[in-house]
């Protein structure tokens, strides 16, 4: 539910958007990822860095998003706590 959907018609672009999927979920890791922009020192990194590259703030929030579920996921795979060290290097 956090992959953008483009509006695209022929040679016209216009602005992504995520949504479909489960809004509910989504919800919910959209303000675990706020909190994670201000207290996690992996998600504050690479949101600052997002910024910095010009990104909007959504765009760079979703895009956390999109890290965060990664990690999570990662986690439940294979059992395992999280780890500042090895969450630096995905």
């Amino acid at each position: 539910g956090v992959a953008p959907f483009n509006r695209d018609s022929g040679t016209k672009r216009g602005r992504r958007a995520v949504w479909g999927g489960r809004a509910a979920v989504r919800a919910v890791l959209y303000m675990a990822t706020v909190a994670a922009s201000r207290c996690n020192p992996v998600i504050t990194a690479f949101y600052a860095r997002l910024l910095a590259a010009g990104k909007a703030k959504k765009v760079a929030l979703t895009a956390c998003m999109h890290k965060l579920l990664l990690i999570l996921n990662a986690m439940v795979k294979h059992q395992t706590p999280w780890r500042d060290n090895l969450a630096l290097t995905s």
